[in-house]
């Protein structure tokens, strides 16, 4: 594995010099707008993480955990993981250290642990994937999508729960 990337580059090098590339061009151009892609995606990213922070710190976090535990338990998500299903579209380091807390309580082979475990590593995080796609097409209309991807998130956990019950 230690020769996948180096043969890589000599493939690709080889491949343009046949093709009569100017590399370095070709690489200078790519960085140049590299950096300008990433300079537009900052203000996105900043909006997001304090989104991020503004949610936990405002108590909202805990306030949407009260109201829709209940709720998740007749769905079949146990109580103990909405606040993970809740963090994660927001913070894959927030929703992490959640899920350590998770395993840490109840034990990596408990029931609720399977379920957290199989809820994280199947879920994404909605909006800071959705800031950085959309910030690079410079689409406007964002609301369809992510409520597409927040409910069909939603859906896999309630998935998820229900096989790791079944299993």
């Amino acid at each position: 594995m230690a020769i996948v990337i180096p043969v890589i580059f000599i493939f690709v090098f080889v491949f343009a010099v046949i093709r009569k590339v100017s590399v370095y061009d070709c690489f200078t151009e790519g960085i140049s707008e590299a950096v300008k892609f990433t300079v537009s995606l900052l203000p996105c990213l900043a909006a997001i993480f304090m989104m991020c922070a503004l949610f936990e710190a405002s108590g909202l976090s805990d306030m949407l955990t009260q109201l829709l535990s209940p709720v998740f338990g007749f769905l079949g998500i146990p109580k103990e993981l909405t606040k993970l299903v809740l963090i994660k579209p927001f913070s894959g380091s927030g929703s992490l250290a959640y899920l350590n807390e998770i395993i840490s309580s109840y034990g990596a082979d408990s029931y609720i642990a399977r379920c957290a475990c199989v809820c994280f590593g199947s879920s994404e995080t909605v909006f800071y994937i959705s800031a950085v796609y959309f910030a690079g097409l410079k689409v406007k209309k964002l609301a369809m999508p992510i409520i597409c991807v927040l409910l069909a998130t939603f859906a896999s956990t309630v998935v998820a729960c229900l096989i790791c019950r079944v299993m």
